[in-house]
């Protein structure tokens, strides 16, 4: 099956997200601060995952119809 821009756009940010979570991992943040910036978009991606999956799931059942 070919991929669907909604495959392309989740590949990409999951990517960024395990990328935040590593740096997270590794002791990246120098400070509480940056911590939390890094945190709160690791939380943003995964957010953006579950909309994007609705969002295809609604898309590709009503292509069907």
């Amino acid at each position: 099956m070919a991929k669907t821009v909604f495959d392309v756009l989740k590949d990409r940010v999951e990517e960024d997200k395990i990328s935040a979570i590593k740096f997270l991992a590794s002791g990246g943040p120098k400070d509480y601060s940056q911590y939390k910036e890094v945190y709160g978009l690791v939380r943003g991606l995964e957010t953006v995952l579950l909309h994007m999956e609705d969002l295809s799931r609604n898309y590709l059942e009503a292509d069907n119809d």
